[in-house]
């Protein structure tokens, strides 16, 4: 099919995410920012929901997020992508809520008369399963996801950030603010932890290649 009239003309004229934050720095531009939000809302609740763990908690974090990007628009550094500042933002968010979390279950009241592990990792929200997926490969996903929620904060952010947003390694390193090769060393840590935790439910049918330049990614989008 031949391209529509003008198409690759149009495309030139788009908008960057950066020039929308330049009108909203600049002249607090309520549709430059709705333009950022339609473009980033979704990828921001589903990188809140897989650090969290929790659906609504999620969607909270990344209306947070967005309230954060406004509230603090004289900030940004025109220089640096928007996607690295969002990211960073929305990161900070996830962990200061995980934190919190972690506080209340080390509270002793927290746990008379409850269960010791965390409720909420039944709670964690994925796309909906395609007709023709089979019950195996749903559960499977399930036990992926619980492991996922097992990881130290580190080695979960760069999972999520490459298997999930499909961010490289060296746009990783940019949001996080560590060299490539930290990333790359937390990612190949990560596969092999998460490899171990599913080995014993899911046996020979294991995660795949723990190799970071594997990129095991079919193996892991859930």
């Amino acid at each position: 099919m031949r391209p529509a009239p003008f198409a690759s003309l149009r495309a030139l004229f788009v908008i960057s995410d950066e020039q929308l934050m330049w009108r909203v720095q600049m002249d607090d531009d309520e549709g430059a920012f709705a333009g950022l939000m339609r473009r980033w809302e979704a990828p921001i609740q589903r990188l809140c929901l897989r650090m969290t763990g929790d659906a609504h908690r999620g969607e909270d974090l990344a209306q947070e997020t967005f309230l954060r990007v406004y509230a603090r628009r004289k900030d940004y550094q025109p220089s640096g992508k928007f996607s690295t500042w969002l990211w960073r933002i929305a990161l900070n968010l996830c962990y200061d809520e995980l934190r919190r979390r972690q506080r209340r279950e080390e509270s002793p009241l927290e746990h008379e008369g409850g269960e010791p592990t965390a409720p909420w990792i039944a709670s964690l929200a994925a796309p909906e399963p395609a007709p023709d997926k089979s019950l195996a490969d749903r559960e499977r996903g399930e036990l992926v996801r619980e492991a996922l929620l097992q990881l130290p904060e580190a080695y979960r952010t760069v999972l999520v950030l490459r298997h999930y947003e499909d961010l490289k390694f060296r746009e990783i390193a940019e949001v996080l603010e560590v060299p490539e090769g930290t990333v790359k060393s937390r990612m190949a840590e990560a596969l092999s932890r998460i490899a171990r935790l599913l080995e014993p439910m899911l046996g020979e049918a294991g995660p795949g290649p723990v190799n970071a330049a594997d990129e095991p990614r079919e193996s892991l989008m859930i």
